[in-house]
């Protein structure tokens, strides 16, 4: 065997092992759901809903996420003033220093924004639900790894 189809070889075994490892590692190694998805499984699975809070949440939710997208292209766009300015001033200058600000303005408005949105869910919400949903609130805020 020549040293061309040799080095062929290596390589091919190489990437096979290492499509097999990404594979074996994504059907092994389960990730912790996020906590937007743990909320909307109790909600939507767990709390048994009427058919009245049901359509009150899927109203609720249809105005948070117009309002989300909203709130994430503009943090999208902070991001891209943000990577101007520093590729422009090389350093932490004034530019940098405002496009951050206005970054963090954004970021505040959405975490304000999502929690009214789980205010306004919570009120929705019969006692007993409330207390599950307060609970699982709490514990994703409080969760090591979030």
């Amino acid at each position: 065997m020549t040293d061309r189809r040799r080095l062929l070889l290596i390589a091919a075994i190489a990437f096979l092992a290492a499509v097999a490892g990404a594979f074996i590692g994504r059907a092994f190694i389960a990730r912790p759901a996020p906590v937007e998805n743990a909320l909307h499984t109790l909600l939507h699975h767990d709390l048994d809903l009427d058919s009245g809070q049901k359509a009150r949440m899927d109203e609720i939710e249809r105005r948070f996420a117009v309002r989300k997208q909203a709130l994430d292209l503009e943090l999208r766009a902070d991001n891209a003033r943000l990577a101007g300015a520093i590729e422009a001033e090389h350093g932490y200058g004034p530019g940098v220093a405002a496009a951050v600000d206005r970054s963090h303005q954004a970021m505040g408005q959405l975490q304000k924004e999502t929690l009214e949105h789980i205010f306004a869910m919570r009120a929705v919400l019969k006692p007993d639900q409330a207390a599950k949903f307060d609970a699982a609130v709490v514990k994703a805020l409080t969760a090591k790894e979030r």
